[in-house]
C-alpha cells in the first residue's frame, strides 16, 4: 500500500502544480511560425509568378507564365534564372550578332544570378550576396529577401528594395523529383 501511494503522490503532486494559474499549459505555447527557413529552403524551386509594385500599381515582369529556377544549396550557395515564357530566337543563331531589338527584349525580359546567401531565422528573411549576375547593377552588399510564406511545396518572398525602387513578390513551388 505504501508503495503505491508513493508512486501515485508525486504524480498527483505533478499534476496539481501544472494547473496552477500563471503556468501556461502545454497546448498554450507559441505556435512555431513555420519550419524554419535554413532547412526549409534547400533545394529546387520553379518560378510560379513575379509581381512587381510601384505607387500602387501592379505588374507582372515576366508575364504570367515566367519560367524560372531557383536552387538554394545547404552550405549556402544559390542560383537564379527568371524570363518571360518566351524569348526570341536569335536570327544569326550567335549570341554576339544579336540585332539590338533582340538583344534589348532578352536582357529587359530575363535575368540570373548567383552567389551565396544567408538566414536570419528571427526576422524570417534570408539575404543574397552576388558573385555574378546578368544584370550588373545588382553587384554589391548583400540584399535582403522578406519569407512571407514556406511550407514543404510553397516558398514565397518579397524584396522591397530594388535598384529601381519597385517592390517584388516572387512566388515558387518545390519542383519535383526527377
Amino acid at each position: 500500500m505504501l508503495r503505491r501511494i508513493g508512486l501515485t503522490l508525486p504524480l498527483a503532486t505533478l499534476l496539481a502544480f501544472s494547473c496552477l494559474p500563471g503556468r501556461p499549459a502545454a497546448a498554450q505555447a507559441p505556435a512555431p511560425q513555420g519550419p524554419a527557413i535554413a532547412d526549409g529552403i534547400v533545394g529546387v524551386w520553379a518560378l510560379v509568378s513575379v509581381t512587381s509594385e510601384r505607387e500602387g500599381s501592379r505588374a507582372q515582369p515576366f508575364g504570367p507564365n515566367p519560367k524560372g529556377i531557383l536552387i538554394f544549396t545547404r552550405d549556402g550557395h544559390f542560383s537564379l534564372y527568371q524570363s518571360r515564357a518566351e524569348l526570341p530566337r536569335l536570327a544569326a543563331n550567335d549570341r554576339a550578332r544579336a540585332t539590338p531589338d533582340e538583344a534589348m527584349t532578352i536582357v529587359k525580359d530575363s535575368i540570373a544570378y548567383y552567389g551565396t546567401y544567408t538566414v536570419d531565422e528571427a526576422a524570417r528573411s534570408l539575404s543574397v550576396t552576388l558573385a555574378a549576375s546578368t544584370y550588373a547593377n545588382l553587384l554589391g552588399p548583400a540584399q535582403r529577401r522578406i519569407v512571407t510564406v514556406l511550407s514543404a511545396t510553397d516558398l514565397e518572398f518579397s524584396n522591397t528594395r530594388t535598384p529601381n525602387g519597385m517592390t517584388l513578390h516572387t512566388v515558387w513551388r518545390r519542383a519535383p523529383p526527377r
